[in-house]
């Protein structure tokens, strides 16, 4: 069974998941059609960043998985060496 504190850190992430998705579904579905004088563009970075940083994110990703999966493997091959001796 969940617990409080288990509770509310999922629902604290998923509403960070959500005001994510709208601000980035704004910041590029909406903001190329905004007049670039408009105040509204100063709430958000230059629409290079809007593939830049996701780019990004994926690439660390990728990075932690590959990092996660060699560690795994050198792990067990040095478990069965060690079981081998």
């Amino acid at each position: 069974m969940a617990t409080f504190t288990d509770i509310t850190v999922g629902s604290g992430l998923i509403v960070l998941a959500i005001a994510i998705f709208f601000y980035y579904s704004i910041w590029v579905l909406v903001l190329p059609f905004v007049d670039p004088s408009h105040f509204l563009r100063s709430y958000f970075l230059s629409l290079e960043y809007a593939i830049a940083l996701p780019l990004g994110a994926v690439v660390v990703l990728v990075a932690f998985i590959g990092i996660f999966v060699a560690v795994v493997l050198i792990k067990d091959s040095a478990r069965k060496a060690k079981k081998k001796t």
